[in-house]
């Protein structure tokens, strides 16, 4: 009697294993830039409300370096949000601030990597309205941002 497995078996298991993987890692890279595109969503919409907070106390709305760096302040986002040198970078999205005043702001949050961190871009405004590019790619200015759909809810 023999022991072990035949040449056959051995081919139709790694067959299947391989079948297997063809359907999950695309899923698995479908999912992930999803997720990374939410993320982006929900780090502009901490951006207002870090904006709004830093308003109230400075009369001026800052930049994403006056917003997470303790040195110069207090913070109003994470420090990985607020770096100290933008583009700050976070779940495969760079973020900047396009456009700072007193009275407005814009922040753009562009993929590090086109369909590979994420699709689409964002970017808010003082209104507090997050707003996608879905062809992902640079959004210029403030004017560029206000001229875009907003993200579904």
């Amino acid at each position: 009697m023999r022991r072990g497995f035949t040449l056959v078996e051995i081919m139709i298991v790694v067959a299947i294993i391989a079948l297997l993987a063809a359907i999950a890692i695309p899923n698995l890279l479908r999912a992930r830039l999803q997720t990374n595109e939410s993320s982006a969503q929900a780090a502009l919409k901490t951006v207002v409300g870090g904006e709004v907070a830093y308003r109230t106390a400075n009369d001026a709305y800052g930049t994403l370096i006056n917003l997470g760096s303790p040195g110069i302040g207090p913070t109003y986002v994470d420090s990985v949000l607020g770096c100290t040198v933008e583009p700050c970078n976070k779940s495969g999205y760079s973020f900047t601030t396009a456009e700072n005043t007193e009275n407005t702001f814009t922040v753009i949050a562009v993929p590090e990597s086109g369909n590979t961190t994420g699709v689409r871009s964002f970017c808010v405004t003082e209104d507090g309205v997050v707003r996608v590019q879905p062809a992902g790619g640079a959004i210029a200015d403030r004017d560029a941002c206000t001229a875009l759909d907003t993200t579904q809810p």
